[in-house]
């Protein structure tokens, strides 16, 4: 697992926080264990300073979660936001952060769902990807429509 501390490279620019911070979900897919492109499915994201993380209500070895944490990447989609991230296991380092950062956008709702100690040990830290040279996996385009506005934390 990676610590809060050790941090990528690439940071997220004020833009992106921006787009992000207020959206109610966005699309993530992971690879498959084939290599590809795993569905894009709606998660509630919380940005906490210049820290992007999701959490699943469901901690799990398959679907977006599973690939996610096996490949140590995914692609994230927010209306035409569309970057290839990084995916850092942070488990419940800083728990109370994050719990904050979800209970402050989502509410009593959060609370429900991803502000408990199982979600919070299915944290994850979103890094952008770079054109860097940066090895990774591009899931872009692998979406099925457009994020869903309310709903839930995902599967």
């Amino acid at each position: 697992m990676t610590s809060v501390d050790d941090r990528p490279a690439a940071e997220w620019s004020p833009e992106e926080l921006r787009r992000l911070s207020p959206a109610l979900e966005i699309e993530i897919s992971a690879p498959r264990r084939d290599g590809g492109p795993g569905r894009a499915v709606p998660i509630w994201v919380a940005v906490a300073g210049s820290d992007v993380f999701v959490r699943t209500w469901r901690r799990r070895t398959t679907g977006w979660y599973g690939g996610a944490v096996r490949t140590a990447s995914a692609h994230i989609r927010v209306g035409d936001l569309s970057v290839d991230v990084s995916v850092a296991d942070i488990g419940d380092a800083n728990a109370d952060l994050v719990d904050a950062a979800y209970r402050d956008k989502y509410g009593a709702l959060a609370a429900r769902s991803v502000v408990t100690a199982d979600a919070a040990a299915s944290t994850l830290r979103l890094t952008p990807r770079r054109s860097t040279g940066q090895p990774g996996w591009s899931g872009a385009g692998t979406g099925r429509g457009r994020a869903r506005v309310g709903g839930g934390p995902g599967a």
